[in-house]
Parts: C-alpha cells; sequence; structure tokens
C-alpha cells in the first residue's frame, strides 16, 4: 500500500484494509463509481485493471480508463487499462486473461459497467432495449462466469455488482435499466448461494450518487451531498476479506446506509366464496418478510399465515 496515502487517511478515521498482493477487476471504471472503486482499491494495494470503453474515433492514451490508471500510478499503485467495450460478449474473457496474463490471479471484481435509459417503453426501439440489458446485467453475468473457475481454483475471492434501486422498485422510463439492474440483484443472490462452498463472496451495491447518468436528475444540494468518491469506503468495505456479508444489497450514498431486500407477506387461505378484493385486502394488512432462498419462499407460502 503506498504509505503516504495510508497514513492520510488513518489520520482521517479511516479504517483500510491491506490489500497488497492483491488483484481487482473494476468495469465502467472511467468515471463516477467504477472510478472510485479503481482508486479506493489502488490506494490500500490492490494492482487495478481499469475497464472503460473508448468514444468514437479516441485513442487508447486518451481514454479514460488510461486516465484513471495515470491517477494510480502517480499515487504510486499498479494499475492497467483495458477499454474493451463490456457490450462485447468477448470483453469477460479479455479482462480476465489480462488480469492473469500480467499478475497471476483475481482476487476482487466489481462489475459496475452499464447504460442509462432517458425514454419510454413504447419510444425506445427493441434494439436499444436489448443494448441495454446486455451491458447491465450481460456483462456482469459474462465477466463473472469468467471469473468464476479462476477464484474457485484459487480457493475463493470477492464479487461485487452495482445495481440500482430501479431494479427493486421500477421507475418511469427506466424499463430496460431496471430489469438489468432487478436481473443483476436475482443473480448475485443466487451466486451467493452457490459460492459459499467454494468461499467466492458475491454482494451487491446499490447507490445513490452524482454521476454522469444520474446528473440531470439530482439538484445541485443533493449533487453535492451525494459524490462518487463518497462510496469508496464503503466499497473497499465490501470488496475486502474482512467483510462478513454474503448475498446482501447494500444501499449507500453519502455516508447513508440501508439494507436492499425482496419480500413477500405469508400467505393466506381464501374463505370459500371470498372475494378476491377482500382477500387482497387482508393481505395488504400483513407484514412482509425477506426469505434465504426460493426453496423457504415456498416453505412459507405454503405454511401461510396464522389464522
Amino acid at each position: 500500500m503506498n504509505q503516504s496515502l495510508h497514513h492520510e487517511r488513518q489520520a482521517q478515521g479511516e479504517r483500510l484494509p491491506d490489500l497488497s498482493g492483491q488483484v481487482a477487476i473494476v468495469t465502467g471504471a472511467g468515471q463516477g463509481i467504477g472510478r472510485a472503486s479503481a482508486l479506493a482499491l489502488a490506494r490500500c494495494g490492490a494492482k487495478v485493471l481499469v475497464n472503460s470503453r473508448l468514444s468514437p474515433g479516441q485513442q487508447p492514451a486518451d481514454g479514460r480508463a488510461a486516465q484513471v490508471v495515470a491517477e494510480i500510478m502517480a499515487a504510486g499503485g499498479q494499475a492497467q487499462a483495458n477499454t474493451a467495450d463490456a457490450a462485447d460478449p468477448q470483453t469477460a474473457q479479455l479482462l480476465r486473461d489480462q488480469a492473469l496474463h500480467s499478475w497471476g490471479r483475481i482476487d476482487m471484481v466489481h462489475a459496475n459497467a452499464a447504460l442509462g435509459q432517458h425514454s419510454s417503453f413504447g419510444a425506445t426501439t427493441l434494439s436499444d432495449l436489448r443494448a441495454i440489458i446486455d451491458v447491465g446485467f450481460g456483462a456482469t453475468l459474462a465477466l463473472f462466469h469468467a471469473v468464476w473457475p479462476v477464484m474457485k481454483a484459487q480457493g475463493g475471492g470477492r464479487l461485487l455488482a452495482t445495481s440500482s434501486s430501479a431494479g427493486r422498485f421500477g421507475g418511469a422510463g427506466l424499463s430496460a435499466y431496471a430489469a438489468s439492474k432487478g436481473a443483476v440483484e436475482a443473480l448475485m443472490r443466487t451466486l451467493a448461494l452457490e459460492g459459499q462452498r467454494h468461499r467466492i463472496v458475491c454482494n451487491t451495491l446499490s447507490p445513490y450518487a452524482h454521476t454522469q447518468m444520474t446528473a440531470a436528475h439530482l439538484s445541485p444540494e443533493l449533487a453535492q451531498a451525494l459524490p462518487a468518491h463518497d462510496l469508496g469506503p464503503v466499497l473497499l468495505w465490501l470488496l475486502s476479506p474482512d467483510c462478513p456479508l454474503q448475498g446482501e444489497v447494500v444501499v449507500a450514498g453519502g455516508r447513508r446506509l440501508a439494507r436492499g431486500a425482496v419480500s413477500e407477506t405469508a400467505a393466506i387461505e381464501r374463505a370459500p366464496g371470498e372475494d378476491l378484493a377482500a382477500a387482497w385486502a387482508r393481505l395488504s394488512a400483513l407484514p412482509a418478510h425477506t426469505q434465504p432462498d426460493a426453496h423457504q419462499a415456498f416453505v412459507a407460502f405454503m405454511q401461510g399465515a396464522p389464522s
């Protein structure tokens, strides 16, 4: 770990993990949350593969990935740039192979690449809807699938995906984006169950932050209150070996935290001849609960609410 940065942040009261010798891949790392993740990991000693696609006509040396790598190296860290497009099905394997060729292992992966959406369902072409899902969900799926056997062979690793409240609650004009983030959260809950026996830790960050994607929707006051770099400590915790969470959705913005979850009420038995609207009204008065997996959700449904 760069000692001057380490001492500076310890003086600010932060307890930093020592990630010396560990290797991280961060996608969508050219700006915003991905950049905050890459910089935070590098400050703690990790070697970081920084992925951010090029803008049309841009040269690799001028891209955002190269700029983040330059920041890391200027501070005494180690990093490499990768400018492959996350939407390309081959990018996941390219990232895996570059990290292994350069540093011999992969300990942490933060899948952060996404495309925003700013139009209603009917006004968006099917091609554009699919492109949003391909990046927001497909790229995460492909990257984690590519590194999974590497982490199994190493005896463990840590996977973090960036989600959104849109994936849990929906949002007008966010049909494909919300679908992609809902799929990400479902994927991470499932990978957490499968990863336990391999010591592969899987969690999700659902952030509120001022980024290029959210800038048009935040007031100046909220933009100032929610800088992306404030997420650095949360990102570090979720990717560090000290984090005890598995299969969780951590909602974070500024210094605020919440726990995201899906839930169901207990099931009720409809009385003979009972109107469905009346049954639904009874259901609406019941508290909702989370379940550890789909099987337990089914068991709880069959057990139902106390009569």
